[in-house]
């Protein structure tokens, strides 16, 4: 990338690793939300979320600006909390109503959080649940700023 002195794949100490974004996407407390408002402006929140592996959950009063811009526009950039070792995925995030997928989310979150959040985060006239899947990730770490960035990306049929 011109203008950062960023190394190539073979120099430095390389690219790294999706382990490395995995443990980072599991590891952090809070997460950066940003979404979109309708009149095209942007909006970014704090939020909790666990990484299963394959997508981020996270809720969301039904009220929230967060939730009604994900309703309206699913696309969305989660940063995790740690600057120094940032993680950004992006993707669409899908309002998800599986009682199952549901309950398997608030267990991950309860276990993650420490809390023991009951069904009532689940009622759907309250909070929405949404499942981010990246379709695009980018990492690095600071200790080796020109020779760690690296970008993921995935081939993923999504629907909007």
């Amino acid at each position: 990338m011109p203008g950062y002195g960023l190394l190539g794949p073979a120099e430095g100490r390389g690219l790294l690793p999706w382990e490395w974004v995995h443990e980072h996407l599991v590891a952090s407390h809070d997460y950066w939300l940003a979404t979109v408002r309708p009149d095209a402006r942007p909006h970014l929140m704090p939020v909790w979320a666990v990484w299963d592996g394959d997508s981020l959950w996270f809720s969301s009063a039904n009220a929230s600006r967060k939730a009604n811009n994900l309703r309206a526009d699913p696309r969305c950039s989660v940063a995790t909390d740690n600057a120094y070792e940032p993680v950004v995925v992006e993707g669409h995030a899908r309002v998800v109503t599986d009682p199952r997928q549901l309950s398997r989310a608030l267990e991950l979150e309860n276990r993650k959080y420490g809390t023991d959040y009951g069904v009532e985060m689940l009622d759907p006239e309250h909070n929405t649940w949404f499942e981010l899947r990246p379709l695009w990730a980018f990492s690095l770490d600071e200790a080796d700023f020109t020779g760690s960035p690296t970008r993921w990306s995935f081939a993923r049929q999504t629907t909007p």
